[in-house]
């Protein structure tokens, strides 16, 4: 897959970006994100003084929210996993009546 530069904005800095052909989409709403956080965050009271400082605390909370994610992930496929066995198990029943004898 070639490569090209995409320019993005973050923090009110312009950033050329190495990005994947077809993937300049998800860079622009991924830099898109990130302002929505920092100006979010920015609004707080105990927002932080510098821009790295914002940074830092924004990269933190999307890695707790990743995380999360991840987690609840895992859970859901958990929860299906166990409705397709239910599921199997209810079907081989109805498929094999006398299995239950």
């Amino acid at each position: 897959m070639s490569q090209h530069t995409v320019t993005i904005n973050v923090a009110n800095k312009r950033l050329k970006i190495a990005c994947p052909a077809g993937h300049e989409s998800a860079l622009l709403q991924a830099a898109d994100e990130i302002n929505k956080r920092l100006e979010h965050d920015a609004k707080k009271k105990h927002s932080a003084k510098t821009p790295e400082q914002a940074l830092v605390m924004m990269s933190l909370n999307l890695a707790n929210d990743l995380i999360k994610a991840r987690a609840d992930l895992a859970q859901e496929r958990e929860r299906m996993q166990s409705k397709i066995e239910l599921l199997q198990s209810t079907i081989e029943l109805a498929v094999n009546p006398s299995k239950t004898a």
